[in-house]
């Protein structure tokens, strides 16, 4: 049974390990917040853009750019992109676990966060390329990201490129998504519905007529680069508001328990001084009683 001077290091060591929490938690909700400003605020430019690629697309239906042919091949690239560092709930292992399910035979693999790059080592998957990124994401670090994928597709040594994160729906809830980017199919919008569950929705047709100079075809290929270009960028930004929030969140629920933890420990504390109280008291009245 521990002593009460044990109970009191262990108290000291409680209250110094929520002062650390706290302080993690006061960090991640600065930063979550100015996270998840960036990530909604890239929605509606996406979903803009979403839209005008889809009336072009209309337009020109009969136009075929290297970045939308569609193969039989089952080879392919996946981009992962985890955090850097851990303290973040089950945010990784989330996103693991999804990447864990993928055939390593026919895939390789590409990174962005330290994380996921551990993972494909720790499994012994191929890795193609490691990327990082910062707390606030550069739209040139997408860019040279896309490039990269891009290159993999053209050179036609991956049939199909798919990319692993977790799409931030609020604050207490994150969820893993694999996306298809290449070949850029059908465009779709990423929405989500009443209950936070993410999903794909085919984007309607405004149904105006519009003149392209110097032609859809032109538009379209000058579009298509920057279109995947900022759809890694999103990613991105989602991925990064997902990581504080989840951080923010864990943080919060370990303060919460040292700090419960402190009050058990203080009220067992409480209870062993009573009780060798009593004892000393009882001890002195016995002995008195036998003296006199």
């Amino acid at each position: 049974m521990p002593s009460t001077r044990d109970i009191r290091r262990r108290i000291k060591s409680v209250k110094n390990t929520a002062q650390i929490t706290k302080a993690m938690q006061m960090v991640a909700a600065s930063k979550m917040r100015k996270a998840q400003q960036s990530a909604v605020a890239g929605r509606p430019y996406a979903e803009m853009m979403n839209k005008v690629l889809s009336e072009i697309s209309a337009a020109a239906s009969d136009f075929k750019h290297p970045l939308m042919e569609e193969r039989t091949g089952d080879r392919r690239a996946l981009l992962v992109v985890s955090s850097d560092k851990g303290l973040c709930g089950a945010l990784n292992s989330n996103l693991l676990r999804e990447a864990a399910k993928v055939d390593k035979n026919t895939t390789i693999f590409v990174t962005a966060g330290k994380k996921a790059a551990l993972f494909v080592a720790r499994t012994k998957r191929e890795l193609k390329a490691e990327f990082t990124y910062k707390d606030t994401p550069q739209f040139s670090e997408a860019r040279a990201i896309s490039k990269f994928l891009r290159e993999l597709f053209l050179s036609g040594e991956v049939d199909r490129v798919d990319v692993l994160f977790t799409n931030f729906i609020s604050t207490l809830t994150q969820k893993p998504e694999m996306m298809q980017i290449l070949p850029i199919g059908e465009i779709k919008a990423f929405a989500t519905d009443v209950k936070g569950e993410a999903m794909s929705q085919e984007l309607a047709r405004s149904g105006t007529e519009f003149i392209f100079e110097p032609s859809a075809e032109g538009v379209m290929s000058a579009m298509l680069p920057h279109y995947l270009n900022y759809q890694i960028y999103q990613v991105l930004l989602e991925a990064r508001a997902s990581e504080q929030s989840a951080r923010m969140v864990a943080m919060k629920n370990a303060t919460d328990n040292a700090k419960q933890l402190i009050k058990d420990l203080t009220l067992e504390y409480n209870k062993m001084r009573q009780a060798a109280i009593t004892k000393e008291l009882l001890e002195i009245s016995s002995a008195a009683m036998a003296l006199g």
